[in-house]
């Protein structure tokens, strides 16, 4: 008797297990390199609402090591089934250079809003920002991000749509501030992997309006969001 167990069924093709797995660990590494170099770049540079974004040379390396440091934790499962569909590394590589390419030109967009202001108008942008994550736009774009497996493009531009309100929190109060990046992107990386749930995201949206009040109203009960001389 001849043994078919082990043979693929007639017409399907395997999927290569290496390529999803090398793309997963490549994307991952890449993010905690960029943690490493984004902590390195932003040393002693927070300083709160004051907080200036320099040369834009040395923003738009900044930022685009920002972005692929919090973005890419959260991505790396959509990079590795990008790899899994296409069967190489390569398609991989090009859907986060993809993805990446969309937050360097929103970093563009940010160094040119990131004009001088105060804790009033910081205040203002968290409300809104609060207030965005609880619209059906925001809903959209997070359940587009979850499902987009394109070259890169579509996913960075649902993402985007789904964390806009959270990197405009992030310009607003301080771009250069190592904790408040952490926290976005743990935020960010959870809404691209996990459903929506209203028992989660409505208190974070209103934690979020909260906290805009609490700026606007009383800025120096907030850590590290003025500089002393102000």
């Amino acid at each position: 008797m001849v043994n078919t167990a082990a043979r693929p069924a007639r017409g399907r093709t395997p999927v290569p297990t290496a390529p999803p797995a090398i793309m997963l660990a490549a994307t991952l590494g890449l993010a905690a390199a960029c943690w490493a170099v984004a902590a390195w770049l932003m040393d002693g540079m927070d300083m709160g609402v004051a907080t200036r974004p320099g040369p834009f040379w040395f923003f738009a390396a900044a930022w685009v090591t920002m972005m692929a440091a919090m973005m890419l934790p959260g991505a790396a499962p959509a990079a590795a089934r990008r790899a899994a569909t296409r069967g190489t590394v390569r398609a991989g590589l090009l859907f986060v250079g993809c993805y990446l390419g969309i937050w360097a030109l929103t970093g563009a967009v940010a160094y040119v809003l990131d004009l001088p202001h105060g804790a009033l108008a910081a205040g203002m942008v968290v409300i809104a920002a609060g207030g965005y994550e609880l619209t059906a736009v925001k809903r959209h774009f997070r359940r587009r991000c979850r499902e987009e497996t394109g070259v890169g493009l579509g996913y960075g531009l649902c993402c985007l749509g789904s964390g806009i309100g959270l990197m405009a929190a992030l310009v607003a109060l301080d771009v250069m501030n190592l904790l408040l990046m952490a926290v976005l992107a743990v935020i960010a990386s959870a809404q691209k992997l996990l459903p929506a749930r209203a028992a989660v995201d409505v208190p974070l949206a209103l934690a979020l309006i909260g906290f805009g009040l609490v700026i606007v109203i009383a800025p120096a009960a907030v850590p590290g969001l003025m500089p002393p001389a102000m």
